[in-house]
């Protein structure tokens, strides 16, 4: 059963990347993409694969150590959670990612690799994005001609 949820897992979740790199100006990826439920079908799969091992899980998490992760995660079970855990946690990123660059004006040529980088490497993806948004301010109007405004980095 592990190994049929890891497969489902990204499945559920590449539809919403898809349109945010792909489709980024179509509206119905704004309304989409604009609720944050769009992780809950990979946090279903992550459920189903944590609930029935709470017993395995919880000591693992609650007092960490490397040998017991590294046994955890060296399980099939343990691997598809933590698979499904990364994908609903990057796929929750880069939807705040996709909104903050709309919202500040940064081009969806420069969000879109941002975006991959999130898929592939979550915290990567994300620190690019915060390097990035920093030389960006909100959009404000000048002059009613509602032009964006770019600014200095921030040191």
């Amino acid at each position: 059963m592990s190994g049929a949820l890891f497969g489902l897992t990204f499945a559920l979740a590449a539809p919403f990347w898809a349109l945010m790199i792909l489709a980024p100006r179509w509206s119905w990826t704004t309304r989409i993409v604009g609720s944050p439920l769009i992780v809950a079908p990979v946090l279903l799969v992550y459920a189903l694969l944590v609930l029935p091992a709470l017993g395995t899980v919880l000591p693992v998490v609650t007092a960490p150590t490397l040998d017991g992760l590294r046994d955890l995660l060296g399980t099939a079970d343990g691997a598809a959670a933590a698979w499904a855990h990364m994908i609903g946690f990057d796929l929750f990123v880069g939807r705040w990612i996709f909104a903050d660059a709309r919202e500040r004006g940064v081009p969806a040529l420069l969000t879109a690799p941002v975006l991959v980088l999130t898929i592939l490497l979550g915290p990567l993806g994300l620190a690019v994005h915060l390097g990035l948004r920093a030389g960006w301010r909100r959009p404000a109007r000048d002059g009613g001609t509602g032009a964006l405004a770019r600014t200095a980095p921030v040191a």
